[in-house]
């Protein structure tokens, strides 16, 4: 029985190829992989000593050839194919042991060059793994480290590898290599201004109970890079399995989180946050955030940018909460918060740095792709259309109440004091419909003077603002746009009210 074994990730092939090797198989090798095993004292043949051929073109060609194809794609049950391998003097390889040069890992780096990339593309690897998984029924192709142990505990067994274990590695094998060309594809593509095809690729994470109902099945994958601010790398630390809306919503409030750089709190239900805040620390914040909507808030989730501490813990503990969610947990928090089996707590990234930058809706038949809404314009000073100006703890409202609507659906009207939200007018058909929930859901919490309103679109009319005056909104923010501006505009000088444009919509369908 005889292997060929030429790998870039050399993870545990020393002890593969010397198992291989006491269970009386002959081992072939290439390049680097011989070398690294001839130096670990294990025997090893040459692969140009099989094919008669030296590599060549610094490499490129080595494993393309007969004596290698040959020996893995005849089929040992077919008399022709082995009365052509006699008369070529071609013999049987019966396992193929390749992973791939590193694209990934190239086209990753900073400023790499094209030709690095190109050098990265593997021609042989690809090609030994196809015939082999091709010829499953009679060849072990192996792609992954981790299979080593099965394949030679089957072997130690039997004398081979299971034909249900060649199925799967031959499925396995398809599946590196349809994901390594689609990467290529996906760069060669980028450097060619090509956009006529997408390719996506994401791993199982794990199936989940069901979808947004009982009767709907579903499964979470991920991204093969890992990126901050996202469920799919979390850790979790206690509490049920996530279900698929318990992911939807924490997804959701992941992405308000990323707009604050100070402490700050988000309590979510229904993707739409019912309570968000900033404070001193994680305590007040989330004091905050609870008390904008001590209703809403049961049953939710909740997201904070800072250590949770046994303090915050403590007063999060009597709520009940799906799903708590910081870039770090006290081990006194911990032991404060476990005491609720159910609670879900999830460690997240929230370092900044590279970020998702696209935005995938699957629609029936198709797929929208768009780029994700992640900057949010700051509100400053010169924005004001108004005769009345905005005063400093306006502009932080302003400020504050702006990051927020971007992430409340459509229409979307926003009202928030000292740095938390007092009223959520989310999901209405018309923006004034929004703005009389949000409005009224403040003045029913005693909030009724020194309001501010943010509006994630233009006003078409001046009747948002007209209401607004009524509630006790002395501040707005809205993106302006709408040919009925100075409406607005006028109707806000009227009753004394700063108004602030931005230039930038943030819808949220």
């Amino acid at each position: 029985m005889r292997a060929l074994v030429s790998v870039s990730d050399k993870t545990g092939v020393v002890d593969f190829a010397r198992g291989l090797r006491s269970l009386g198989w002959e081992v072939i090798a290439t390049g680097g992989t011989m070398k690294l095993l001839r130096e670990s004292g294990v025997e090893v043949v040459n692969i140009s000593d099989v094919t008669g051929f030296p590599e060549i073109c610094d490499g490129r060609v080595k494993t393309l050839h007969p004596k290698v194809h040959g020996g893995l794609l005849a089929r040992r049950d077919d008399p022709e194919h082995l009365k052509a391998l006699k008369e070529n003097g071609i013999g049987f390889i019966d396992l193929v042991c390749v992973n791939l040069y590193p694209f990934r890992q190239t086209i990753a780096k900073p400023g790499v060059k094209m030709e690095d990339a190109i050098e990265n593309i593997d021609i042989g690897g690809p090609s030994m793994l196809r015939s082999a998984a091709k010829n499953w029924a009679d060849v072990t192709v192996v792609c992954d480290p981790a299979d080593y142990g099965q394949v030679l505990s089957e072997i130690r067994a039997g004398g081979n590898t299971e034909k249900t274990t060649r199925l799967k590695l031959s499925a396995k094998a398809y599946t590196h290599t349809a994901e390594y060309d689609a990467m290529i594809a996906t760069y060669m593509r980028a450097q060619a201004g090509l956009d006529e095809k997408l390719f996506l690729e994401f791993d199982l994470v794990q199936p989940l109970r069901y979808g947004e109902n009982p009767h709907q099945s579903a499964k979470f994958y991920r991204e093969g890079s890992r990126t901050p601010y996202s469920l799919a790398f979390a850790r979790q630390l206690n509490g049920k399995e996530l279900s698929y809306n318990n992911i939807q919503d924490a997804n959701a409030a992941l992405c308000i989180v990323r707009e604050f750089d100070e402490p700050f709190c988000v309590g979510l239900k229904h993707m739409n946050p019912c309570g968000a805040a900033t404070g001193r620390d994680v305590a007040e914040a989330w004091t905050k955030a609870y008390e904008a909507d001590k209703v809403s808030i049961f049953g939710g989730i909740v997201a904070t940018n800072r250590e949770v501490t046994r303090e915050a813990a403590e007063l999060m503990k009597p709520i009940f909460l799906e799903i708590v969610m910081a870039p770090k947990f006290s081990d006194e928090a911990l032991e404060v918060l476990r005491t609720k089996k159910n609670l879900r707590l999830l460690e997240v990234d929230m370092t900044r740095g590279e970020e998702a930058r696209k935005q995938y809706v699957s629609v029936n038949g198709g797929l929208l792709v768009q780029d994700l809404d992640a900057e949010t314009r700051r509100v400053e000073p010169s924005m004001c259309v108004t005769k009345v100006r905005p005063a400093e703890a306006q502009m932080k409202d302003l400020n504050f109440g702006w990051r927020i609507v971007k992430h409340v659906k459509s229409n979307a009207i926003v009202v928030v004091r000292d740095g938390r939200t007092l009223g959520v007018g989310a999901g209405q058909m018309n923006r004034i419909g929004s703005a009389e929930i949000a409005l009224k859901q403040a003045h029913a919490a005693g909030f009724t003077e020194g309001l501010v309103l943010a509006s994630d679109g233009f006003f078409p009319f001046d009747d948002c603002v007209a209401l607004a005056a009524e509630y006790g909104v002395t501040a707005i923010v809205q993106p302006g746009g709408s040919v009925r501006d100075e409406d607005s505009i006028r109707k806000a000088d009227e009753k004394g009210i700063a108004m602030c444009f931005t230039g930038e919509r943030h819808f949220k369908h």
